[in-house]
């Protein structure tokens, strides 16, 4: 296991390519699943576990490692399974969300794969609100789950909902007609994006990832519409199945007549996020998740130099 993130630092050259490397692993039983190993600083057996007095039953203890405190959090709890046992034959991803590191505990970890988004589709309709996946794709025809780790969590440790009061009743209006895009794969994400853009008075348009956004651009083109009379900015995630964030944000600014559209690239990939991709895919603003009124002052901002009366 010492070698499996051994080149992580070099896979940046993925980024951009509508690719992404996997990195796959089991809790209980031998259904698979997966975490965008951008997201991953390491990977190592599980250490021994300090226990937290009244703490969340997700949170099986924390680790001191490479200097620091790490949350450690039991992901086969957090789905509504049955605790991961012996913890000590298990292994500790540590990986960093929203700006924060915690360690994921599993049973096991299996392999890194290279893929491409296409091949990374959203979970079935069928499967209800209740699942814990953002996306499901197939590898070795073998299902793999890709699990939406901003829920998980959301649920032990909630982020900040609300504007601040001081913000709300700077900026709310109630005749505001201007739009907002957003394009996120997880529910929790798209929720706490709606919730913050209208809280200063903004509509929205929710899509699932950038394939749809893309297509619905189009289509709006088709229709003989200009999208940037519409949107004041476009929000968007970048690990998304089907299209990422930078294939999306490179579609728009290659296109001619949807060039002009201001592209925020909003992401939990704080911790290894490349400066450089956002410049060379033309994303015109980046923002780690999740800092509600920090996404306002962005909005509002650019609501400024669009120079519309809200």
């Amino acid at each position: 296991m010492a070698g499996v993130l051994d080149s992580v630092n070099q896979r940046t050259q993925l980024v951009g390519q509508n690719r992404l490397e996997l990195l796959m692993f089991r809790l209980n039983g031998n259904q698979l699943y997966g975490i965008n190993v951008f997201k991953v600083k390491e990977v190592l057996p599980c250490p021994p576990l300090s226990v937290l007095p009244h703490s969340s039953r997700v949170v099986r203890g924390v680790a001191y490692i490479r200097g620091r405190t790490i949350t450690v959090l039991d992901l086969s709890i957090a789905m509504g399974s049955r605790a991961l046992q012996d913890e000590g034959k298990g292994f500790i991803i540590i990986a960093e969300y929203n700006n924060s590191v915690q360690g994921f505990l599993v049973r096991a970890v299996e392999r890194i794969v290279n893929l491409n988004w296409e091949t990374i589709h959203s979970p079935p309709k069928g499967s209800g609100r209740g699942h814990y996946l953002t996306a499901v794709t197939e590898v070795d025809s073998k299902l793999v789950e890709i699990l939406d780790v901003e829920r998980i969590l959301a649920e032990v440790a909630p982020a900040p909902r609300l504007l601040s009061e001081a913000l709300i009743s700077k900026t709310e209006r109630s005749d505001a007609i201007n739009t907002i895009l957003i394009v996120d794969d997880s529910s929790v994400a798209r929720t706490q994006i709606k919730r913050c853009c209208e809280a200063i008075g903004l509509k929205t348009v929710v899509l699932n990832d950038g394939k749809q956004a893309f297509a619905h651009l189009l289509g709006m083109l088709e229709k003989g519409e200009n999208p940037s009379d519409k949107y004041i900015l476009v929000i968007s995630d970048i690990e998304m199945p089907e299209m990422d964030g930078y294939t999306l944000t490179a579609s728009i600014k290659n296109d001619p007549r949807l060039s002009d559209l201001h592209v925020m690239l909003h992401t939990s990939l704080s911790g290894v996020f490349n400066q450089a991709m956002v410049e060379k895919v033309g994303a015109d603003d980046f923002l780690a998740k999740f800092h509600p009124d920090e996404l306002a002052q962005r909005v509002l901002k650019q609501l400024e130099r669009r120079q519309i009366p809200a």
